[in-house]
């Protein structure tokens, strides 16, 4: 099964890469952009078939190495 992790930083943390990406585009010629937050996507593929049990195993995942639980966030699409 395909596992789809989204990871972004809580609100109220700062987001230096964020305002870095903001501040470039904005040199490009970009406008009218009030905010940028970037994170990370991270893709894979589990050979679990039982939804429950993958969502457990990715969550612990997520909890142990994906994100950093203290400033991110993570979101878990199962397909």
């Amino acid at each position: 099964m395909r596992v789809k992790i989204h990871v972004t930083l809580k609100t109220g943390v700062l987001d230096p890469q964020g305002k870095a990406v903001q501040h470039a585009l904005g040199a490009l010629g970009f406008t009218g952009i009030t905010d940028i937050r970037q994170g990370k996507f991270i893709e894979m593929e589990l050979s679990e078939t039982n939804d429950v049990v993958a969502h457990k195993t990715v969550t612990n995942m997520c909890e142990k190495l994906l994100a950093n639980t203290v400033i991110e966030n993570y979101e878990i699409e199962i397909s």
